[in-house]
């Protein structure tokens, strides 16, 4: 049990990695918490399906078996014992966490995506239960609200495979869609070499417009909230757009070196983030 604590703490450690802040100063500690809960069950899943040795798809099987038993309130594993703290005050039910394991199943099954349309039908498995859970942790739960946080959800993710373009692509994963790559004529040799060719620099143009205008959805999602979870979104939001700036000022190099936003990057974006909501800002 001792390891296994260990191994908890340091799944919420990877939070002040992200770009994003997992769970933002602004929340209240309760809320923090059940955010950490949440992302150390996510990042234990996404570990199990990336890293883990062995027969994956089994770990896969023995985590949503445990992930059953915190719903039944026998789980002995500390992540899920943390999780099953939280469910019960989430209105979304246990969907969206089955649907982060299936996401890393996928991962050992598919290894590219024909089209956008495709990426988008993994990432809704992959990243939009993580803006369900969040919406839920905070009491913000509606149709429309749902909408907006999976296109951020979908962009965050997006901004995440171009950062790790090169690694993926060393693992036989390609996240790219298949025809943006024949559109630029890059080819997934590209995506191995030391430095981003034309092609390269091309897709990550064509991939990081499309991400801008998914993180857009950032403005009005924030505004129809109170303010600290309003704030927590605009610092989710901000996370993918100074990622976004970090590649662009490489000129689409995610290849030679990370792309990782810089702290005035965040606080700028985040600022402007912020001053978009005031603007919109409407009586609820």
């Amino acid at each position: 049990m001792g390891s296994q604590i260990d191994a908890r703490d340091s799944l919420r450690a990877k939070a002040h990695g992200e770009n994003f802040p997992v769970a933002s100063r602004v929340l209240p500690r309760g809320l923090r918490e059940k955010l950490l809960a949440v992302y150390a069950f996510a990042r234990l899943t996404d570990d199990l399906g990336d890293e883990a040795e062995g027969d994956r798809l089994a770990q896969l099987d023995r985590l949503e078996a445990e992930l059953d038993r915190a719903v039944a309130g026998t789980s002995t594993h500390p992540v899920l014992r943390d999780l099953a703290a939280v469910l019960p005050g989430l209105d979304v039910g246990i969907q969206p966490f089955r649907d982060l394991i299936e996401a890393n199943r996928q991962d050992q099954r598919v290894t590219s995506y024909a089209t956008f349309e495709d990426l988008v039908g993994y990432c809704m498995l992959s990243a939009a239960p993580v803006g369900r859970i969040v919406l839920s942790a905070f009491g913000a739960t509606s149709p429309e609200r749902t909408a907006l946080a999976d296109q951020v959800c979908i962009g965050l993710q997006l901004v995440e495979h171009l950062q790790d373009l090169g690694e993926d692509a060393a693992q036989g994963r390609v996240y790219m869609p298949a025809d943006d790559m024949a559109a630029v004529h890059c080819q997934t040799s590209d995506l191995l070499a030391a430095h981003a060719s034309e092609p390269v620099r091309e897709l990550v143009a064509l991939e990081g417009g499309r991400v801008r205008a998914l993180l857009a959805s950032g403005t009005p999602l924030a505004t129809s909230l109170p303010l600290r979870p309003r704030l927590a979104v605009v610092g989710f939001a901000a996370g993918g757009f100074a990622a976004l700036d970090a590649i662009e000022r490489a000129r689409g190099d995610v290849l030679s070196a990370p792309r990782r936003p810089s702290a005035f990057g965040l606080a700028r974006r985040s600022m402007g983030g912020l001053v978009a909501t005031i603007r919109e800002r409407k009586p609820t």
